[in-house]
């Protein structure tokens, strides 16, 4: 199946690859409104209604975070790449971009 990791633990993880300029794949699932509305710094936006048509665009290799707005979106796409796709390398993060705003990580905003 997948992992899950909370925001807290997502944090240092996504600081260390941020301040270092290293990749670092963290994909959003939420609409494309939702996204602009503010986001994780870094996130690539892939809704979960275009999941289908861009399963190439996740990494086979290294850690795939999937955050959405709660958890139950970017927790329905790890299913389905870990089913569908083979993917074992996927963690969701539970309480998603809510949890991440409430604890007062960074956000963008575009």
């Amino acid at each position: 199946m997948f992992a899950s990791m909370n925001v807290n633990q997502l944090y240092p993880r996504w600081l260390v690859a941020h301040e270092n300029g290293e990749p670092f794949a963290l994909i959003d699932v939420r609409t494309p409104e939702e996204y602009q509305a503010g986001h994780v710094p870094g996130a690539k936006l892939i809704a979960l209604n275009t999941l289908m048509a861009q399963v190439n665009a996740f990494p086979k290799q290294g850690d795939v975070f999937l955050i959405c707005r709660s958890g139950a979106r970017s927790a329905q796409a790890a299913d389905y790449l870990a089913r569908q796709c083979g993917h074992t390398n996927l963690i969701n993060i539970e309480g998603g971009t809510m949890a991440w705003m409430q604890a007062g990580y960074p956000i963008d905003k575009a």
